[in-house]
């Protein structure tokens, strides 16, 4: 009886297993000309945008080269970035004791909160921002004692000239309340297991909403809190409903006003926005990152490379 001969053929599932590891499979991506004409059609409109506006004199590219850099919009793109740091702070702080007391077992605060939340989300910031502005004449002095008794603290808010510190308590008492509801999803992302936990090793509400649940909440709170605050760098320019002029759009203001050229001026503006804006976008990735660490399976090219390098180890074995 003569043994029978089977060819195997490349395709063949066996064939590789005869020859060790098997063919690599050669994958050609499909040809998508939609997508290059797409590409192309944009790059040329953009291409003629730029042209046209790099040829049109009504833009005064000679205007806004000269005043870029000038001294004062530099002080007012300071000035803003001072009022965005310390409204975001008031406005963190704030938001985070509003979104504590919203969840809080306590009803008066739950109340508290919500009425906070309701005035200020539900009224523009430039009204809110004339109203600080005119705080001086709604309230002459403060005076803190005892009703019908002794004084100990008075303060004269009309002495005050203080539009800046009006400014930064507006801006950051209306952020409050945004902030507040970001906290409160963070919060609530955290499942009950990690409250049950916390109750279960002794801890109070208060201890178990520092200790456990914000820490892991802030991966959830990071992304919105970041677009806040970009928001926040460009609501500064409402500040002069207070009236302040020293911020970057009031310093901008006040040059186009006394020169009559509002265009370049405006784009010298919007370029310190810009840049700043791009700074914050760069520290909130790296922010992000830093607190998304754990939260994804997905491995770096540094993990990948050191997973490959242990199963070559394993086959060499």
């Amino acid at each position: 009886m003569s043994d029978s001969v089977t060819d195997t053929v490349p395709g063949d599932p066996g064939h590789g297993a005869d020859q060790g590891e098997p063919e690599p499979i050669k994958a050609v991506p499909l040809r998508r000309p939609g997508r290059w004409i797409a590409a192309a059609a944009i790059l040329i409109l953009l291409g003629l945008f730029i042209y046209g506006a790099a040829t049109n004199d009504a833009y005064q590219w000679s205007t806004y080269g000269k005043y870029l850099f000038d001294s004062r919009i530099v002080s007012g793109a300071v000035v803003t970035l001072e009022l965005t740091v310390l409204a975001m702070a008031i406005a963190i702080a704030l938001g985070t004791v509003l979104a504590v007391m919203r969840l809080s077992p306590n009803p008066v605060l739950r109340a508290t909160a919500w009425v906070y939340l309701w005035i200020f989300r539900g009224t523009p910031v430039f009204v809110q921002l004339v109203f600080w502005g005119l705080f001086p004449s709604l309230y002459r002095q403060i005076d803190l004692g005892v009703p019908f008794g002794p004084q100990f603290f008075q303060l004269d808010v009309q002495g005050l000239q203080a539009a800046f510190t009006f400014a930064v308590i507006g801006l950051g008492l209306n952020e409050a309340a945004y902030m507040a509801e970001i906290v409160r999803a963070g919060i609530n992302s955290v499942g009950e297991g990690q409250r049950e936990a916390s109750v279960a090793l002794g801890m109070s509400w208060t201890q178990t909403m520092r200790r456990t649940v914000l820490p892991q909440a802030m991966r959830v709170i990071i992304p919105p809190t970041g677009n806040e605050l970009i928001g926040m760098l460009k609501t500064t320019s409402l500040v002069t409903a207070i009236p302040l002029t020293t911020d970057l759009y009031g310093r901008a203001r006040d040059i186009y006003g006394v020169n009559f050229q509002p265009i370049p001026l405006l784009l010298v503006t919007a370029t310190w926005y810009l840049a700043i804006t791009s700074v914050l976008m760069v520290g909130q990735y790296y922010l992000e990152r830093y607190y998304s660490r754990g939260a994804s399976r997905q491995l770096t090219a540094k993990q990948l490379q050191q997973l490959a390098d242990a199963q070559s180890v394993v086959k060499a074995k």
